[in-house]
């Protein structure tokens, strides 16, 4: 083959119209993302951009829409137990899954339903 996959870019993430100010609310306030500036001709369709290091999240608009309840970005992440702890401090509803072995991992959903999943290797 003369290509080659070098890693994810971004992952997108659909969110109901007018929905911007409460994705930044929960995606920059609560977990630390910074947003990041679209592209001019992409204002327009409204959304944001998001990133935090290396992990970046396009959270564009859908209508109709529908959360992904099953389909989900899974981050991995160092001190598990210490994110944990902030989004239950933080109104957030975690569900605890322990069927990887070698892993400690829960998800949650953003305020419109989307799946996200936590992943610690141990």
């Amino acid at each position: 083959m003369t290509f080659s996959f070098k890693k994810i870019d971004h992952i997108q993430l659909a969110a109901p119209k007018n929905s911007e100010d409460e994705a930044r609310k929960f995606f920059k306030e609560l977990l630390g993302f910074q947003e990041v500036e679209k592209p001019e001709m992409l204002k327009k369709n409204g959304g944001v951009w998001l990133s935090y290091g290396n992990c970046h999240i396009h959270l564009g608009i859908e209508e109709p829409f529908s959360p992904a309840k099953k389909a989900h970005p899974a981050f991995e992440v160092n001190n598990i137990e210490a994110l944990k702890s902030h989004l239950i401090a933080n109104g957030i509803k975690i569900t605890e899954d322990s069927r990887i072995p070698d892993a400690k991992r829960f998800h949650f959903s953003d305020p419109f339903g989307n799946r996200i999943e936590i992943i610690e290797w141990i």
